[in-house]
């Protein structure tokens, strides 16, 4: 992941593949008010540099309830056993501040001079970091991994300034760092942007400066949408630690048609409704009140899909919301904007062929529930239970479709409409889904008493009275001056 880009290979300063060097490059950029990586002079990774020390050490040297100490949690979460982090670092600045500006000074590069490539970006130095200076390099589990006789991974003086530019250009908290990635270089050049705005608050104010519940995926929508738009672009983000236990790597990316669903959402009025609904179901409050979970965030984090497959995804939360039993029901309106958010996004970002959906198939259910033997909810309760299952849902197919023809009613679908939802194929499992929000859907159209209407105007209870013009997909507010 070495390769160079963005940048002219005889600059001081590289941009490359590898995320965690590409995002601290970006912020060597910003810090130093440059447009671009090639614009950076010598003269500017002396500042940086200069930038860094003075940072450091006043984070390595603060007494712990000062805010100052908050940014030193970040640094111990990137590098653990470095100069500014150890147990035993000097706590008078003058005496630890030489230690910290010899990370960057210039590499000896000289006739004579022993040099190797840049790990990073392949220039020749001089130079060689363990992994004290590193972040995310060595394991527990994979002990002597340099090459006998080798004392470190060569490092360029501008890599070195800019795997210390880090914490700048990446969301961060006390114990972890999330690097941004993406297909549109201006997208990762803005989430950086506005990361070194919020470090300097962190480095001024502490955590306590900053929006309880904040998550890095609306910051990383946020860029995506306002920079890609009606641009299929991919976005992927690097969340790890480096602490002295085990470092951790999760890596959580979009799809590339991500960028154009976001622009789909934000300019129609329905699916602008649906993402203001979730985003207030997803709004979490303690006991006095007080916000401790921003539900925008939540739902950009919904559009990242972790590589190993864990974690939720947006069409699972939807299908949560509009079946599982919550404290108010759903009004029409709302179930109708909702549903229609999770076909759209089915459609748009996950390739689910909805035009071919086998809507016969929800009205079979809808039949059933309805006119079936006991009362709607426990009906509906019970295909709750199978909703998901292909085997346990074609069960209870079969079991509807003899009801419905024994009670003499006309029978909606057969195996052959359903048969697509119950067998092993490429996207069944989002089908199925599907099915469950257009049932429920079809029952509250009809009628049919499976939960109590919300008292009151559709419109206000639903908090759908914004203007039309908001913008979804906007960060926090904190663009003021940071002196």
């Amino acid at each position: 992941m070495s390769a160079v880009t963005g940048s002219d290979a005889s600059a001081v300063l590289a941009v490359t593949l590898h995320p965690l060097q590409r995002a601290g490059a970006w912020a060597v950029v910003e810090l130093a008010g440059r447009g671009g990586a090639a614009q950076v002079t010598p003269a500017d990774i002396d500042a940086v540099a200069g930038r860094l020390t003075a940072d450091v050490c006043a984070a390595a040297t603060a007494a712990k309830e000062d805010a100052a100490y908050d940014w030193w949690k970040v640094l111990f979460a990137l590098y653990p056993n470095s100069k500014a982090t150890h147990s035993k670092r000097s706590r008078e600045r003058r005496l630890l501040e030489p230690d910290i500006a010899a990370l960057f000074v210039p590499d000896q590069v000289g006739e004579g001079a022993r040099t190797w490539p840049c790990t990073f970006c392949s220039r020749p130095t001089g130079t060689v970091w363990t992994k004290s200076a590193l972040p995310l390099f060595d394991t527990n589990k994979a002990l002597n991994t340099l090459p006998p006789g080798v004392a470190g991974w060569p490092v360029c003086r501008g890599c070195r300034v800019a795997i210390w530019a880090l914490p700048y250009g990446a969301w961060v908290t006390a114990g972890s760092v999330t690097a941004m990635s993406c297909d549109e270089e201006a997208a990762e050049r803005r989430f950086v942007s506005r990361n070194v705005l919020r470090a300097r608050r962190i480095l001024q104010a502490g955590f306590g400066s900053q929006p309880t519940g904040a998550r890095p995926e609306r910051e990383a929508v946020a860029a995506l949408w306002q920079v890609a738009g009606q641009v299929p672009r991919a976005a992927t983000l690097w969340h790890f630690k480096n602490d002295n236990q085990e470092p951790l790597l999760r890596v959580t990316r979009t799809r590339r048609a991500a960028s154009q669903f976001l622009a789909r959402v934000q300019g129609n009025e329905p699916l602008r409704r649906a993402w203001k609904l979730l985003a207030r179901e997803l709004t979490r409050f303690d006991g006095k009140g007080r916000r401790i979970t921003d539900g925008q965030g939540e739902a950009a984090g919904l559009l990242f899909e972790a590589e190993d497959g864990q974690g939720r995804t947006l069409l699972m939360q939807l299908y949560r919301l509009l079946l599982l039993p919550r404290e108010r029901a759903w009004a029409l309106e709302e179930r109708a904007v909702l549903t229609r958010l999770a076909f759209d996004y089915a459609r748009e970002v996950l390739g689910v062929s909805v035009a071919a959906y086998p809507q016969p198939v929800a009205e079979l259910l809808a039949d059933w529930i309805e006119h079936g033997s006991g009362s709607p909810r426990g009906r509906l309760a019970e295909y709750r239970s199978v909703a998901l299952s292909d085997y346990k849902l074609g069960q209870l197919l079969v079991r509807a479709q003899f009801r419905l023809a024994l009670d003499g009613r006309p029978v909606a679908a057969g195996p052959q409409e359903w048969e697509p939802l119950i067998t092993q194929r490429p996207r069944a499992w989002e089908q199925r889904m599907l099915l469950a929000a257009a049932v429920v859907q079809l029952l509250q159209e009809r009628g049919v008493p499976i939960g109590e209407r919300p008292e009151g105007d559709d419109r206000e209870a639903a908090g759908l009275e914004d203007d039309s013009d908001e913008q979804l997909f906007s960060p926090y507010d904190d663009d003021q001056e940071v002196m």
